[in-house]
């Protein structure tokens, strides 16, 4: 079990190792920090099953590191929820594949709702469709999964997320993001008052 265990480690780590690292990371960021911070937007991410999962955790991410974003669920935006969308939000899409049929849908109806939308795509099939309709497209260097048949999201999931990581991290750099800030957006729990001792001790 022990050879197992590191084994699955050791392939999840040299995919993180192997995340092409490409002008588009600084180049999504000069867009969300754009249309979120000086024109008032909001990051809008969304993903179908795992990858919808992903989504939901660098939306919550990002809000809290002072960059508003919300998720939206594909299908659920074929139901109301695209009313979300304003005019300078960013659309930030993850699809593994590239072809997943809800997300492109959603691009199909987000652009009948606002023509200039700008796409930034989190993908391992940098030839697909939602690939080349992308402002930025960020490719996951398409990892093998860990699962046993190679079919279970787990090592492109875990590559995403790091994408994530990432990007918001670039985005705290560029707005200058401080304790202070942070204690304004995470007032319970530990991280609540983490922020607030570090916002003391600065001053």
């Amino acid at each position: 079990m022990k050879e197992i265990i590191y084994q699955v480690i050791q392939q999840e780590a040299e995919a993180v190792r192997n995340i092409p690292v490409t002008d588009g990371f600084p180049r999504a960021a000069e867009i969300i920090y754009e249309r979120v911070h000086l024109k008032k937007g909001k990051l809008v991410a969304s993903g179908m099953g795992k990858a919808g999962q992903i989504a939901l955790n660098i939306a919550t991410t990002f809000s809290s590191t002072g960059t508003p974003s919300v998720f939206l669920h594909p299908s659920d935006s074929q139901h109301g929820d695209l009313g979300v969308i304003q005019e300078n939000d960013v659309l930030l899409l993850i699809s593994n594949s590239g072809k997943t049929r809800e997300i492109l849908e959603l691009v199909d109806l987000a652009g009948k709702l606002y023509p200039n939308l700008l796409l930034i795509v989190i993908t391992g099939n940098q030839e697909s469709e939602l690939a080349r309709m992308a402002e930025v497209c960020l490719f996951t260097g398409n990892p093998s999964e860990v699962c046993p048949l190679g079919l279970t999201p787990s090592t492109s999931t875990t590559i995403m997320t790091v994408i994530g990581d990432v990007l918001m991290v670039l985005l705290m750099h560029k707005i200058r993001f401080t304790s202070e800030e942070y204690a304004k957006r995470h007032h319970g729990g530990y991280l609540g008052d983490k922020s607030r001792e570090l916002a003391r001790n600065k001053k």
